[in-house]
């Protein structure tokens, strides 16, 4: 298929990537020379600098031979230009256009995008996609994700199995005499970062991550059975009414009965434009970071906080004064909060939260059965989801003692290869590397170099020619700095089929793991 994507940002690269790796044909037009030459280091496509406005750009890139155009630059009303002019001169057959205005949004005048007005066969709209992700993670609280189908009749499931699970140690084929009413069908399960689709002999693990096809009618007894038993929040409040905001409470109006919801607006006009469009919302003029106008909207029983405004801060604020709050009020365990990072490189680890703080909050999310997750929106409205995670790396193999050394490093002709962590361990040099180097190998696990994937090591549960290492692991203090730093070794990890886990030292040796999550895949 010949595709011409216009706009070579974010948005623009990725989806060229992924479609020429497909074998289609791609033309790829920015007015950017820096962005082009990206494209031209990176994937193999043809490239124009210049205006997609422009017929004779266009025109250059072969546009009467093209089956679909894809516009996503960062102006709403150039990609409904590009759609126009590839329709009434090029009649090119497929039109997508990315769309962030709410105003030409509005079910009310879908009409215009038509052949005769304005000939867009699709609309993407990252505020709206991003609004129906946590609209699924509200309907579901028990399930890491929940991706409806079939007009939502059938949902698939992502669920953590914790260890207050009961089905733990049972056979699939076991479920169904355990559950004879319960319609639930696992189709792949996750173990220690592999995934595979289970056969009726095997067993459900701890720390297992299954996915299961469901009837939506039957979602809460399923995740019950599961051994979560959270509730759908009642009470729901936003901050703040910007459109990802606006698009969830309608979205919770529509579809979530008996839920209220109440929105903190800053902005007059807007909040008075929200009170219109929204029919069962309260809507409150006000700061939200104001701990009197959080009072006023009844913080005290709101179940779910929502913290969407476009500051970083803001919204990490909200969260640590909701927390403040629930425990001064004693019910930390009964409320939740979700916070929205609009900068890829803002950095938790070098922000006033530290990796302390990270690595507490994580540790808390856990514990309550819930999944820790940040969804990075970048200034293209991209959304990336990060998960993260403390785990158990446990290994197969014997133990090494200091007098045992030919357990370690690896055969090489007639002689054993050691590198300088493990002779540093074997002669008893005490310094943070052997300190975790001793407590792998007392797990079961043998480390070897991880210089070639830009950590310190790769970790194996099994001798080297056995298995392949299932994690990349760094130390502390040679880990990312940022989230762009982070979006680039979990990135890595992820292109050789591992997992990123960072070590830290707080009195034992705690491990988290950072994956990217992508919901409804």
């Amino acid at each position: 298929m010949n595709i011409i994507i216009c706009g070579a940002g974010r948005v623009g690269f990725t989806i060229a990537k992924l479609l020429s790796e497909q074998s289609h044909s791609i033309t790829v037009i920015d007015q950017s020379s820096e962005d082009i030459q990206k494209i031209n280091d990176s994937l193999d496509v043809k490239a124009i600098v210049g205006k997609a406005t422009y017929p004779s750009i266009l025109e250059k890139a072969n546009a009467a031979e093209t089956d679909m155009i894809i516009a996503v630059t960062r102006n709403d009303e150039i990609n409904m230009l590009i759609c126009q002019i590839a329709f009434s001169i090029f009649n090119i057959p497929k039109k997508i256009a990315r769309i962030r205005s709410q105003d030409y949004l509005n079910p009310k005048f879908t009409r215009v995008y038509n052949k005769e007005n304005l000939p867009i066969d699709v609309i993407i709209s990252p505020e709206i996609e991003i609004a129906r992700s946590i609209q699924r993670k509200l309907e579901a609280p028990g399930a890491l994700d929940s991706v409806p189908f079939a007009e939502k009749q059938i949902r698939l499931l992502e669920i953590l199995i914790k260890d207050n699970c009961k089905l733990i140690g049972l056979k699939l084929n076991e479920l169904t005499k355990k559950f004879p009413n319960l319609d639930a069908n696992i189709i792949a399960i996750i173990r220690e970062a592999k995934s595979f689709i289970p056969k009726k002999t095997d067993q459900i693990k701890e720390n297992d991550k299954i996915y299961v096809i469901i009837n939506s009618s039957q979602m809460a007894k399923t995740l019950e059975a599961f051994g979560h038993t959270e509730k759908i929040s009642k009470k729901i409040l936003i901050i703040v009414g910007g459109n990802i905001g606006y698009n969830l409470a309608k979205n919770i109006e529509d579809t979530l009965e008996g839920v209220r919801v109440k929105i903190v607006e800053k902005d007059k006009i807007r909040s008075e434009y929200l009170a219109n469009e929204l029919n069962n919302t309260i809507v409150i003029n006000g700061n939200g970071l104001d701990e009197e106008v959080l009072s006023e909207a009844n913080l005290d029983e709101a179940e779910t906080v929502l913290a969407l405004t476009n500051d970083d801060e803001d919204n990490l604020m909200v969260s640590v004064l909701v927390e403040k709050f629930a425990k001064d009020q004693k019910d930390i365990e009964d409320k939740r909060t979700m916070a929205l990072i609009n900068k890829p490189n803002y950095s938790l680890l070098q922000s006033s939260l530290k990796i302390d703080d990270l690595m507490n909050w994580v540790e808390y999310v856990s514990t309550r059965g819930m999944c820790a997750e940040f969804a990075i929106v970048d200034d293209e409205m991209d959304v990336t989801m990060y998960r993260m995670e403390l785990i158990d790396p446990r290994g197969n193999l014997t133990p090494a003692t200091h007098e045992d050394y030919p357990l370690l490093g690896v055969k090489h002709l007639s002689r054993i290869f050691l590198r300088d962590d493990e002779l540093e361990w074997i002669n008893g040099e005490e310094n943070p590397v052997t300190d975790l180097f001793g407590e792998l190998n007392s797990r079961g696990l043998l480390m070897r170099p991880g210089f070639k994937y830009g950590c310190r090591w790769r970790v194996y549960t099994t001798p080297v020619d056995v298995d392949h290492a299932p994690w990349l692991m760094q130390m502390e203090a040679e880990s990312p700095t940022n989230w762009e730093e982070v979006c680039l070794s979990v990135r890595l990890a992820e292109g050789v089929n591992k997992g990123w886990v960072i070590a830290l030292k707080r009195g034992d040796w705690v491990f988290l793991n950072i994956s990217r999550h992508l919901p409804g895949r």
